[in-house]
């Protein structure tokens, strides 16, 4: 059974960091493209970044709203966000999501870890 589960998240103050971790379980990680999602009550969902399986590089991709603030990260298996400079309004559910198919869409996700930015 594919699995994915995020932790991580919680209260912070604007302009402090968070890193978030999600362990995947149940297939071979390395093989597939990951994805972050967040997700708020105003905006819905949001794609925030992908990265590429480890035989195609890893390679990243952001939202703008991100770029230079959020780095996304694999290793065997887990995948990570770095949440840095983080905003007001970065509060929202982060998911990880596991990708298939091509064009890749988003087949598995986890339950979610909670991030709050607020002074």
């Amino acid at each position: 059974e594919v699995q994915l589960v995020e932790s991580g998240g919680g209260l912070v103050q604007p302009g402090e960091s968070l890193r978030l971790s999600c362990a995947a379980s149940g297939f071979t990680f390395s093989n597939y493209y990951m994805s972050w999602v967040r997700q708020t009550p105003g905006k819905g969902l949001e794609w925030v970044s992908t990265i590429t399986s480890t035989i195609r590089g890893s390679v990243a991709a952001y939202t703008d709203s991100v770029k230079g603030r959020f780095t996304v990260s694999r290793d065997s298996a887990k995948l990570y966000l770095q949440l840095n400079s983080l905003k007001t309004e970065d509060t929202a559910m982060y998911y990880c999501a596991k990708m298939s198919g091509w064009p890749p869409y988003f087949e598995v996700w986890g339950q979610g870890t909670l991030v709050t930015v607020s002074s």
